[in-house]
């Protein structure tokens, strides 16, 4: 059967592509699984989960170290601000900023680090979760055990209803009313909603179309083969699988789920404790941001094992396997971290931060060389068009002071030999014809 795009893959731009690599590397393992006899969604995700982590173990490492070395750097940076407490001209703000960029380049650590950290971790451990939570839309083998079910209700628009009307659908109503059959296909619309359907809502199908029932315990029979993980339903809530198990009196059962969300909520919690926790400093704005961290550090376990509850059981083992890997990471490292002899530390970067320095220095010159330069050319052609335009008005005024003086000779001529013309016609011609000449002689 030709599956076209299966809706439940991610088509995020930029972020598609880090869920695609994610679910192949989930595909291989499930499909490895599959041929040594055990294809068991719980396992794919507890190997799934230490590849993923062992892939990101550089940045890991680089974070935690910079979080260890942040702890030596912090009281340095607050001796600083103290000295230069209540100053608040420039000169001094200058200082102090230039003091605590020595400081973090004498550790070899930026103060956004964490923040980069953070940013490059993010979108790979959203697609950790994206993959997992879709695990048809990556995994073939699971998409084709709700073959041939998805078909029989596609040609039922009343199956297709009732499938549309299960509480987890009401995320997918609006694929339905964009079904185009190439984008939007309705057998992958109804997959998205069968692989959150729990188990009483098979039930309910079942029950209202008496003619799917054998097709909907196949399906329910490879799912349960693929989702039970150590006697547990992982595909349903732990709340649910709680409720049921009491109900019919099986105890164990009913323990089993509720360690779930609580491992989930335990494990986080040791993860904290064993992350550098900064050091509180009531006096400073930082100090305050400090003590928010750990209020969250203490409340998102809290909010994990809620979380546990309500979602299918896979997620809460996710949580609990990529605490437990993450857990065993931090402790190998910490170990390596405190053995670190500092002082070698602190000298080998000092020599860099120097280059460093001195090579912003130097950019800083050519810049500063290059500017005057420019302005050096801007003063010159200012200082050229200037004398040009003095030139041309001395010129000019040397040309009507010489036609002035001609214009007042030939006056003086035309009076003394005509002084009782001196209003006359002949007066006038003669300074007319001066000026003639004048113009004359100097366009040639």
């Amino acid at each position: 059967m030709n599956f076209g795009i299966i809706l439940s893959q991610n088509q995020t731009p930029i972020f598609k592509y880090i869920v695609w690599v994610l679910g192949k590397i989930m595909e291989g393992i499930f499909w490895l699984l599959d041929k040594v006899g055990i294809p068991n969604i719980g396992l794919a995700i507890i190997i799934f989960t230490i590849v993923v982590n062992l892939c990101m173990l550089p940045l890991t490492y680089k974070q935690q170290k910079f979080s260890k070395l942040s702890q030596k750097v912090n009281p340095e940076i607050n001796v600083i601000r103290k000295k230069y407490e209540g100053k608040k001209d420039q000169d001094s703000q200058m200082s102090m900023n230039n003091e605590i960029q020595a400081v973090y380049g004498k550790y070899g650590i930026s103060p956004t680090g964490s923040c980069l950290f953070l940013l490059i971790q993010m979108p790979i451990l959203f697609a950790l979760y994206r993959v997992i939570y879709q695990m048809p839309g990556y995994v073939h083998k699971i998409r084709e055990a709700f073959d041939p079910l998805v078909g029989s209700i596609a040609a039922d628009s009343k199956a297709v209803e009732l499938v549309r009307s299960f509480k987890n659908s009401a995320m997918f109503s609006k694929q339905f009313d964009k079904i185009d059959g190439v984008k939007f296909t309705l057998e992958n619309t109804i997959v998205d909603c069968l692989n959150r359907a729990s188990t009483s809502d098979f039930e309910t199908l079942k029950a209202g179309f008496s003619n799917l029932s054998g097709q909907i315990d196949q399906t329910l029979s490879l799912l349960h083969r693929y989702n039970n993980f150590l006697g547990l339903n992982i595909g349903d809530t732990p709340w649910y699988t709680m409720r049921n198990a009491f109900a019919s009196g099986a105890i164990l059962l009913g323990i089993g789920a509720i360690l779930i969300p609580l491992l989930a909520g335990a494990t986080q919690w040791l993860n904290v404790k064993l992350s550098p926790q900064p050091q509180n400093d009531p006096n400073e704005q930082s100090g305050t941001m400090a003590s928010s961290m750990k209020m969250m550090n203490y409340f998102m376990p809290l909010m994990s094992i809620w979380f546990c509850f309500t979602l299918p059981a896979g997620m809460g083992l996710y949580w609990i396997a990529s605490a437990v890997v993450r857990g065993v990471i931090m402790v190998i490292m910490n170990k390596k971290i405190d053995k670190m002899d500092f002082e070698k530390l602190i000298a080998k970067n000092s020599v860099k931060n120097e280059k460093k320095i001195a090579k912003r220095k130097a950019q800083q010159e050519k810049f500063a060389a290059y500017a005057n330069m420019n302005t050096k050319k801007i003063s010159s052609t200012a200082n050229s068009s200037s004398s040009s335009s003095s030139g041309t008005n001395d010129n000019r005024t040397q040309y009507e002071k010489r036609r002035s003086d001609i214009a007042k000779k030939a006056g003086s001529v035309s009076t003394k030999d005509s002084p009782t013309t001196s209003s006359s016609g002949g007066g006038m011609m003669a300074k007319a014809n001066a000026v003639k000449n004048f113009n004359e002689k100097n366009n040639k």
